[in-house]
């Protein structure tokens, strides 16, 4: 991961109005009373809040990210409205800092193409769910592969577009790490971002259980 430029990028970016996502996963997600769950690139924490909210007390809700800005703000925003079932964690994507199979939910927003090694990425996220347990993810893809060029460039990257693999490439890592069953909730159409063509979808999957009951 380009972890300078998103760290500074998205610290800047802590203290502003602009909206950081380009998609809506906690719209899909339903956590459930008692669940442990994760935001992976959580930003000012308002969606590791909203989450805290609906798994009550005994449940737990992690946020992850790289920004030193955005877990400061999402610290204060938690400790402002006292809101104790959380934690904000500054890690890599690719090492996440979460005990295996401990993890009923994920869902992550316009995050994961951020990732050097995206595959390192999706196997964390394999590693992290309890059997059965399920992800919400929205995020991008490009429509045709991002020059080396701009896949390169630090900057281009934390600009959300040149860090997008293909969407063909994208479902390889989803079957790579273990997840046989992904269902696309909401997909755009083709649009120009940076010096690219992308598109954004939402897509959710489970971790299959055990008992080959959830695939």
């Amino acid at each position: 991961m380009q972890i300078k430029e998103i760290n500074e990028r998205y610290t800047e970016l802590a203290a502003s109005d602009c909206c950081l996502s380009c998609g809506g996963a906690i719209d899909y997600a339903k956590p459930m009373p008692g669940e442990m769950c994760v935001d992976l690139g959580s930003g000012r924490g308002t969606d590791v809040i909203r989450m805290a909210e609906q798994v009550g007390e005994n449940g737990y809700v992690y946020g992850v990210d790289i920004s030193d800005g955005m877990i400061a703000k999402a610290k204060d925003t938690a400790s402002r409205l006292g809101v104790s079932n959380v934690s904000f964690l500054r890690s890599d994507l690719e090492n996440i800092l979460i005990f295996d199979e401990t993890i009923d939910l994920l869902i992550s927003n316009c995050t994961l193409n951020h990732a050097t090694d995206k595959q390192a990425v999706w196997n964390e996220i394999f590693r992290i769910l309890k059997k059965g347990g399920r992800f919400v993810v929205s995020d991008i893809y490009a429509v045709e592969a991002i020059p080396e060029e701009f896949r390169n460039d630090p900057v281009a990257v934390a600009e959300c577009w040149a860090g997008a693999t293909t969407r063909s490439e994208y479902f390889a890592q989803l079957e790579k790490a273990g997840f046989t069953s992904v269902d696309v909730l909401e997909e755009s159409k083709p649009y120009e971002k940076g010096k690219a063509m992308v598109a954004s979808f939402t897509i959710a999957g489970k971790k299959p259980g055990s008992c080959g009951c959830c695939k």
